[in-house]
């Protein structure tokens, strides 16, 4: 309960100190800018030709694997998500794809479960404490971690030390042993994640008159359809499929 009292403080405090602005949720919207440059910065220089080189030098197998290992690894923090949020027919639903894709799918290696018919449920802790009532709280936009809001970067760092990983190695190992495995996931992650990405934040960059305010307008759009809200403005980031990787009807091993 400590990180989430913890969490909840935090919370109530960034949304006090929030500013006026021209657009009432976003009133640190200078800072924001500034922050965005720096990311885009790093991301030309380093984490766009990191995220090309893992395209094309590990094949289209072997990054679908990946991806699929480390999804299967964040299924059980959706099912605590679920649970808190009251959704216990999701939160079965995710149990029964956790098992299948553990034991079947070798760990989660091969998504055995959607081809079942078992889809992903989505559950993040931000997404609970949306459900309890808490407010968004103002738009940020973090160093490398990119476009939130105070709430949803609050319940980030719940889900992270309520990862399976975080647990397990922070009971087996030293911290410092700990915190490096759990960078080292999120940065396989966050690097699987922009190679999908590449031709999409691109066209969003080269099509935008100000990429700022396209970008907001898309995250907002998106967390609204996430968190089952209505939204008028924005259009919906998708992910594009892994060019290379096999047809979603192809023989699975």
């Amino acid at each position: 309960m400590k990180p989430i009292l913890t969490a909840a403080l935090l919370l109530g405090l960034l949304t006090g100190c929030a500013g006026d602005g021209a657009d009432p949720s976003d009133p640190y919207e200078a800072t924001n800018r500034a922050v965005l440059e720096f990311n885009t910065a790093l991301d030309d220089s380093l984490l766009r030709p990191a995220a090309e080189a893992y395209r094309e030098n590990v094949p289209a197998p072997m990054r679908t694997a990946l991806r699929n290992f480390l999804r299967n690894l964040n299924e059980p923090v959706i099912l605590a998500n679920n649970l808190l949020q009251g959704r216990l027919l999701d939160a079965g639903h995710t149990l029964m794809r956790f098992y299948i894709n553990s034991t079947a799918g070798a760990l989660g290696v091969f998504d055995i479960a959607t081809p079942s018919g078992i889809e992903r449920r989505s559950g993040d802790f931000g997404q609970t404490l949306h459900v309890w009532g808490v407010p968004d709280g103002p738009f940020l936009m973090l160093p490398l971690f990119g476009p939130t809001t105070v709430r949803d970067a609050v319940g980030d760092g719940v889900d992270a030390l309520a990862s399976p990983v975080g647990l397990v190695t922070g009971a087996t190992t030293s911290a410092a042993l700990s915190q490096l495995l759990g960078v080292g996931r999120g940065a396989l992650g966050g690097l699987d994640l922009r190679a999908e990405n590449i031709e999409t934040l691109d066209a969003l960059r080269s099509e935008s008159l100000d990429f700022y305010a396209r970008l907001r307008s898309v995250v907002r759009q998106r967390r609204d359809a996430e968190l089952g809200r209505s939204s008028a403005e924005g259009e919906g980031l998708t992910t594009l499929e892994d060019p290379g990787e096999a047809p979603a009807d192809a023989p699975r091993p």
